[in-house]
């Protein structure tokens, strides 16, 4: 018996809980104000209608009102409309059965697959590991690309953008580092992303082996705000659990821009005024706060790959340029290498991981140097090379990369379903012909371009 009443305990003394209750005052657009209550910012509430109830976040306080955000359609809802008060934030659901599962940006599954049961209730809010506790990233992580693994190498617990303007293939790379990782479990963000592209991704580029151990997090372009900035901090909730279990946890969100656009449209219903291209200033404080809770912990890890939508393909604009300062590392697509068609577009001169000499061999760093001052000498010589206006032997350097350029490319090029393991990726960049290393090519220099 006494067995029996502590399982019914929490039970018992929620339904003991006293409830609380206020009135929907005012309506304007997405943003409601309620009456009668006094949550805190961050907790959750349900909003009473014909039909089933609207839950709904609060986001702002002012006077004697708040202001909630709902997570569904507010069809039906009127003034006057009874408000419950939870008393605290939704908790999500997480354990090892989310496995192989896709969820909505609320948590609950929506594959039509078996009811998810066992699964432990923890906050949203996870904390970022201690920075005087985390382990140093020391050991690179495959992610099955050859222009990544060798050019720009991953480490475990390493966060990654990946930037580029709409239509370039950042979602093709996602599908390519999906299947190709190493990485014990994946989890996967589509926040903001066209409903099109989610059964897309699940079938064609994740297949039934890569979902097998992979949690998809979905919140399309139509969901609301609030379900879009949430379903960005379950997945990371979802790999942190994950991490915390001693597993290294790759996670990979598209995109991060979007997830920016859904703050933005939260802060201005709050009333915060907005600032740069629009943006308020919580969505500058909100990206740190997502981004800062991948890393490494004292056993497991968690690999973050974010991608970033530039608005007109500009690197600068105010996202790009806040997600670059906080992120360990940036992988820029070309939209001039796609029309080309060489994919994966990635831009190697333009790419960096801020970790590569702490998990790449001195052999592979300098294989990669050789490659980058190639490819940098014929970048400064292209427009002279493709009207036939250098001269061979001006420059040793632009000499060597007019003859390797096609070999790079070749190294650098790879089909969606090719698969490209870590060891022969680095045995590959070695072999390149580069002949003589990135040092004496770095002091190979002189001549005059005519």
């Amino acid at each position: 018996m006494s067995e029996l009443l502590a399982g019914l305990r929490p039970e018992l003394l929620a339904a003991a809980r006293p409830r609380r209750f206020g009135r929907v005052a005012r309506m304007v657009g997405m943003s409601i104000e309620v009456s009668g209550i006094t949550p805190a910012i961050g907790d959750g509430c349900a909003l009473r209608r014909d039909g089933p109830d609207i839950l709904a976040e609060v986001v702002a306080a002012r006077d004697d009102r708040i202001t909630c955000l709902p997570f569904g359609d507010t069809a039906g809802l009127r003034v006057g409309a009874l408000v419950e008060d939870f008393g605290h934030p939704l908790p999500v659901r997480v354990g090892k059965q989310l496995l192989g599962r896709v969820l909505d940006g609320l948590g609950n599954p929506i594959d039509d697959g078996p009811p998810i049961t066992r699964l432990e209730e923890v906050s949203i809010e996870g904390s970022p590991p201690h920075p005087l506790r985390r382990r140093l990233v020391d050991s690179q992580l495959a992610l099955g690309v050859r222009v990544l693994d060798g050019l720009v190498p991953c480490g475990q617990g390493q966060r990654l953008g990946i930037f580029a303007g709409s239509g370039v293939g950042k979602s093709s790379l996602l599908s390519m580092i999906t299947r190709g990782t190493e990485a014990d479990v994946s989890v996967v963000a589509l926040v903001g992303e066209r409903g099109r592209e989610v059964a897309e991704f699940i079938e064609r580029d994740l297949g039934e082996e890569g979902l097998r151990r992979a949690v998809v997090v979905v919140a399309t372009s139509d969901e609301p705000a609030l379900v879009r900035i949430r379903a960005a901090f379950l997945a990371t909730r979802i790999a942190e659990w994950f991490r915390d279990h001693g597993l290294d946890v790759l996670l990979l969100m598209d995109s991060l821009t979007r997830f920016a656009m859904a703050q933005r449209e939260v802060g201005l219903a709050a009333g915060e005024p907005p600032a740069t291209r629009g943006y308020p200033p919580s969505v500058f404080g909100l990206l740190p706060r997502l981004l800062e809770r991948a890393g490494t912990a004292k056993s497991g890890s968690v690999t973050g790959l974010y991608t970033v939508l530039v608005e007109g393909d500009d690197m600068n604009e105010p996202i790009a340029d806040a997600a670059r300062s906080i992120l360990d590392g940036h992988i820029q697509l070309s939209r001039a290498l796609a029309e080309a068609g060489h994919y994966p577009a990635v831009d190697v001169l333009g790419s960096v991981s801020r970790v590569a000499p702490a998990v790449a061999s001195a052999e592979q760093l300098d294989a990669a140097r050789g490659v980058r001052l190639l490819l940098a000498a014929y970048r400064d010589a292209r427009d002279l090379i493709e009207i036939d206006a250098y001269v061979p032997g001006t420059n040793p350097v632009v000499d060597r990369a007019v003859v390797q350029k096609p070999v790079i490319d070749a190294f650098c090029r790879q089909g969606l379903q090719e698969p490209a393991p870590l060891e022969e990726t680095i045995a590959r960049l070695e072999s390149l012909p580069l002949r003589e290393g990135a040092a004496a090519l770095g002091s190979a220099s002189g001549g005059v371009l005519r």
